[in-house]
């Protein structure tokens, strides 16, 4: 037994040295093969080495630099796996929707196998889509997420490839850029979390059983921040409208959890699909429609703001719903434009303006299906739909088995109970018995005594590892809205502005010197956050709430807030009394001690928000 583990660690040692070598430039140069995407080029490589013909490959297709492509810039690009490289060539030169790309390069190691070109296939998939210059021609359920021996080692050679892709202008940003951006963020094509791709699965297996049987349903996708809601969203419809457009199922991996799917049949359900995504907010709505833009066969008109969903002139066969919290009820709008639209959607809807009736009945009459995706812990404003409603909501789907549940975090490193914990102290709610403070591990999680060195240290952090902010709870006047050179936020000499755009602000120029509100991150995951807590009450949420409801909606708005960080979060409370409350469940920079971690719970609501 000792001597098998023995060999065993031997094997290891050898097969991680001799894959690391691919690292080398030489080496590297000889592992990606470059040439014409015709017959002719295909079968000269082909008589180069046996190989070619038979070996697991990866393999990149393009039509050229991104200025040559037809579609706003974009460049084509198709990436695939083979053990017959040289005959898989030959299989796309006689597919009409390929035969416009003009370059090949082919990745081939002796160290490869199956495994590990599926998963080079993914990454790099996954890679093109968030680099924003491309238009990804492959379907999106053939990315995977698998264990296989020596994953970890292979993946570090993942990058050498990508940085030699990069060098010859198939990658126009870097690994940094990409994996910080929406585009990346936000792509179709991701490999799903178990609990996702489960819910996906079971979601389009009786989506096409109400549909073959012209019957309506409503399903409901419900997750904490960070699960993954907005992903299965665009996911899903990416998968519907690839299974609509499919003409051969050569390209279909047949290990794929969706490949069931890809029928004749279930195509002929398709055809005639009209489909919409509704978003309620406007920044993350104009971030999905960029997406869209660039991914083969969706188009940013399927992205609908509530009220254009309720104006249209003819019915939706699906349409999916993210952030449904954020839904509104009939309440004062942001413009009177606004409320006279909803006056008349009420009206062409309902015959007259319904004053109980909500964005959610519209949803409802215009569409014969509907797949809700929500956390009720979100709503952040009166005007967002009643609690009492997206209960029901929840509990209807639940009977009928069209409920699904993500629970997998995959924003915040400090893992599920982070989120927990974070409402947990913000609960206004009186419990009996006190909690100490949690702890989650290497994830950056401080408490600061100083506004300014919270700024200072997410500047630090930005230049590190991007995407790092500041936001902050509604507590200040927008005075910059009407005066520019005004500041919105002035706390101990340090002056601060608003988001100066609703519209894709974290990746916007100003960002990093500004304060986002919770319209402009709602959706969005930072590398670390930078909370401000303020305490005023705020007059302008556009109705009148008692105060419980307004307790309710600030302590939601912090949660939101509190969670967008996936390596860090960093807080500053302006009230003295809550910093000391706050002490005692985040570590603090100050590193003083403190006792109010046992601090009895009935008195929280006096000192978080007096």
């Amino acid at each position: 037994m000792v001597q098998q583990k023995v060999l065993d660690a031997l094997r290891a040692f050898v097969a991680e040295r001799d894959w690391a070598q691919f690292h080398t430039s030489e080496n590297l140069a000889k592992s990606i093969a470059k040439l014409d995407f015709s017959k002719d080029a295909v079968t000269t490589w082909k008589a180069l080495d046996e190989r070619h013909a038979n070996w697991p490959v990866v393999y990149v297709l393009d039509n050229g630099p991104a200025s040559r492509s037809s579609r706003g810039g974009l460049r084509d690009v198709y990436v695939g796996e083979s053990l017959n490289a040289a005959g898989r060539m030959q299989q796309h030169l006689k597919v009409p929707g390929k035969q416009h790309l003009k370059n090949v390069r082919i990745v081939l190691h002796e160290k490869f196998n199956k495994s590990v070109c599926l998963d080079l296939e993914s990454y790099l998939i996954r890679m093109m889509a968030g680099d924003g210059a491309n238009q990804v021609l492959n379907r999106n359920n053939g990315i995977t997420e698998a264990q296989y021996y020596q994953r970890d080692a292979y993946r570090e050679g993942f990058r050498t490839v990508f940085e030699h892709l990069k060098a010859e202008g198939v990658f126009t940003r870097s690994v940094y850029e990409i994996e910080n951006s929406d585009m990346f963020k936000l792509s179709p094509f991701k490999a799903l979390t178990e609990d996702q791709a489960n819910s996906v699965e079971e979601i389009m297996r009786r989506l096409f059983i109400d549909m073959e049987r012209g019957e309506r349903s409503t399903m409901v996708i419900q997750g904490d921040p960070g699960t993954g809601k907005t992903v299965v969203a665009i996911y899903l419809i990416k998968l519907l409208v690839d299974i609509k457009s499919f003409n051969s199922l050569e390209d279909l991996d047949s290990d794929s959890q969706f490949a069931d799917f890809f029928t004749r049949d279930h195509q002929g359900l398709l055809q005639d699909l009209k489909i919409g995504l509704v978003v309620p907010q406007q920044s993350l709505r104009s971030t999905i429609q960029i997406v869209f833009r660039k991914t083969q066969g969706l188009h940013p008109s399927m992205v609908l703001d509530p009220f254009k969903a309720g104006e249209a002139e003819d019915l939706f066969d699906l349409l999916l719903v993210d952030e449904t919290h954020r839904l509104n009820q009939r309440a004062s709008q942001p413009s009177a434009v606004l409320n006279s639209k909803f006056r008349d959607i009420n009206e062409k809807l309902f015959g007259f303006d319904d004053v109980s009736r909500t964005q959610l009945d519209w949803i409802r009459a215009k569409s014969r299906h509907q797949i809700y995706l929500l956390d009720a812990m979100q709503s952040v404003r009166p005007a967002d739909l009643p609690a009492e409603l997206l209960s029901n909501l929840v509990a209807d789907t639940r009977s009928t088995g069209r409920h699904f549940q993500l629970r997998t975090q995959m924003r915040v490193q400090a893992g599920s109970d982070f989120v927990s914990y974070i409402r947990w102290i913000l609960d206004p709610v009186p419990l009996s018995v006190p909690r100490t403070r949690l702890h989650f591990g290497d994830y950056d999680f401080r408490m600061f005594d100083s506004v300014a060195e919270m700024r200072d240290e997410i500047l630090r952090r930005d230049a590190d590892v991007g995407l790092s902010r500041m936001v902050a709870g509604y507590a200040w006047e927008w005075k910059t809205k009407k005066d520019k050179d005004a500041f919105d936020i002035e706390i101990d000499q340090v002056q601060l502005r608003w988001n100066s755009t609703p519209t894709d602000w974290v990746s916007s120029r100003n960002a990093l010197a500004e304060v986002g509100s919770v319209h402009t991150i709602q959706g969005y995951d930072l590398n670390y956050v930078g909370v401000i807590i303020g305490k005023q009450n705020n007059r302008a949420l556009g109705t009148t709430c008692s105060n419980d409801d307004l307790l309710r909606f600030i302590t939601q708005i912090y949660a939101v807030l509190l969670t967008r960080g996936i390596r860090g979060t960093y807080v500053y409370a302006c009230d003295q009394g809550l910093r000391e409350y706050l002490r005692g469940f985040i570590p603090s920079t100050s590193g003083h001690p403190s006792n109010s971690a046992l601090l009895p719970t009935p008195a929280r609501r006096n000192i978080l928000f007096p």
